[in-house]
């Protein structure tokens, strides 16, 4: 056996290393208590996700999104986060371009057509200033519906899972049926005692 702290051989019967007294009798126990090696499971593989239909894909993503913590609210969060930051690239890039663009123009090196473009490109920083607040616009209204639906669907199937059972409808009341005029066995009642008074 070799010990598993400083590598040297030791003997099977020793309990404690002759170099560094590592515990040889707890490093032979977990050898021997180690679980047999799992089958190899095609499920947990990329080819998988090749067969998948987009009903299981989107099954799939939510269940490793849950595993990892992501729910509706955090991506909301991240949507609103990433609106805001797109929205100040767009600005930023703004500002970069027509101070930019100015300076060339103010230098003099450009023809008088040149500089009426050069005057207008600032206006490509306007797209990602208009991403940027869809996103919030979304993250901020849209998403907190669906926030509210996730929420809304998680306490029922929390509740479920706890042991409650789902609600159902009483038994019937037979004191809510109206009268009938009529019965079906009072005609024939009568006729038989007609038949007997004959």
């Amino acid at each position: 056996m070799f010990c598993p702290r400083c590598g040297s051989s030791q003997s099977d019967e020793l309990r404690f290393c002759k170099v560094c007294g590592a515990d040889l009798a707890a490093a032979m126990q977990i050898v021997a208590a180690r679980e047999p090696e799992e089958k190899f499971d095609w499920n947990k593989t990329w080819v998988t996700e090749m067969f998948l239909s987009a009903d299981e894909k989107k099954i799939r993503k939510a269940k490793l999104e849950l595993q990892a913590g992501i729910t509706p609210e955090v991506k909301r969060y991240n949507e609103i986060k990433a609106g805001v930051i797109v929205s100040s690239v767009g600005i930023a890039l703004s500002i970069f371009l027509f101070v930019f663009m100015n300076g060339l123009i103010a230098s003099g090196k450009v023809t008088p057509e040149v500089a009426q473009i050069l005057s207008r490109v600032w206006i490509a920083g306007v797209i990602p200033l208009f991403v940027g607040l869809a996103l919030l616009a979304n993250g901020v209204i849209i998403s907190k519906k669906l926030v509210e639906a996730a929420s809304k669907g998680s306490q029922g199937i929390g509740a479920l899972e706890e042991g409650a059972t789902r609600p159902s409808l009483g038994p019937a009341a037979t004191n809510e049926f109206p009268s009938s005029p009529f019965s079906v066995t009072e005609d024939s009642t009568k006729q038989l005692g007609r038949s007997r008074e004959k």
